[in-house]
């Protein structure tokens, strides 16, 4: 029987359990090729913040909708420490969802994003509400939250695996924001520096395991098309972005919370 994998089924496989799996440093440096060639970093948003060529707004609404994606990531962890038998590896795995939510009110990465979210001129509260989220921002977080849920561990480790490139990616985002939008303090980038160490140690974590535990060729390609899935939930929730607000319709002129608050002005006055 034979079956395509891949987004694009540009490789047609005979049964995978019959292949010889691949070496280590194949395995990885299939991992990297596919990853890197479906990274969001290639996305027009991603290459118009990099360009220095969002507006005010564009920046913003990137924030605003981003944060939902961070609330995901401490429940997507909190999933995986779940699937594991194992209490090293729940124990290593549990400093993820510590980074994000802090070890007490008012630390991790989720504070660090409001903090961000102030310092490009959002209200934070209103930013924490996730009132304003685009609809297919939400639908896309949400999938990779079920994605997880319903996958093996070994397949839930292989979509985080797109933290591989994450440091690459903040180290540029700082370096375009620093330049092209200087009204944003340096302050408020702190979760992107904060990010540099903290997935340069988890993807490594991560690759560690999938290369433990995927001892076949199935099980490889499995972890292999897990990080795809990833790539394209992110990328999807940069095209929500986009087609919102870079090449908007017109209800999408203006940021979701003002047109509510211009539908509820429009209602009190008739």
């Amino acid at each position: 029987m034979e079956r395509r994998v891949g987004r694009d089924g540009d490789q047609v496989m005979k049964d995978d359990q019959q292949r010889v799996p691949l070496s280590k440093e194949a395995f990885v440096e299939r991992l990297t090729r596919e990853g890197s060639a479906r990274y969001h970093d290639h996305h027009p948003f991603h290459k118009l913040m990099h360009e220095g060529r969002l507006t005010k707004v564009q920046l913003q609404q990137w924030v605003l909708n981003r944060y939902y994606y961070q609330t995901r990531i401490p429940i997507k962890d909190a999933l995986i420490v779940s699937k594991s038998e194992d209490p090293s590896f729940r124990r290593n795995w549990l400093h993820r969802i510590q980074d994000h939510d802090g070890q007490q009110e008012g630390e991790g990465g989720l504070t660090s994003w409001l903090e961000l979210a102030r310092g490009v001129g959002l209200d934070a509260e209103e930013v924490r509400s996730l009132r304003s989220v685009l609809p297919g921002v939400r639908l896309a977080c949400d999938g990779y939250v079920q994605f997880v849920r319903d996958s093996s561990l070994l397949e839930a480790v292989g979509s985080s695996l797109t933290e591989l490139f994450a440091p690459t990616l903040m180290a540029r985002r700082i370096e375009a924001w620093k330049h092209h939008y200087p009204w944003v303090s340096s302050d408020a980038l702190r979760y992107f520096q904060m990010r540099i160490a903290h997935a340069t140690l988890d993807s490594k974590q991560a690759v560690e395991f999938v290369i433990q535990h995927a001892l076949t060729h199935e099980l490889q390609e499995r972890c292999v098309r897990a990080l795809i899935k990833k790539a394209e939930i992110l990328w999807h929730l940069l095209d929500c972005l986009y087609l919102a607000y870079v090449e908007p319709g017109p209800e999408r002129k203006k940021p979701v919370y003002d047109q509510r608050h211009d539908r509820r002005h429009s209602q009190t006055s008739a």
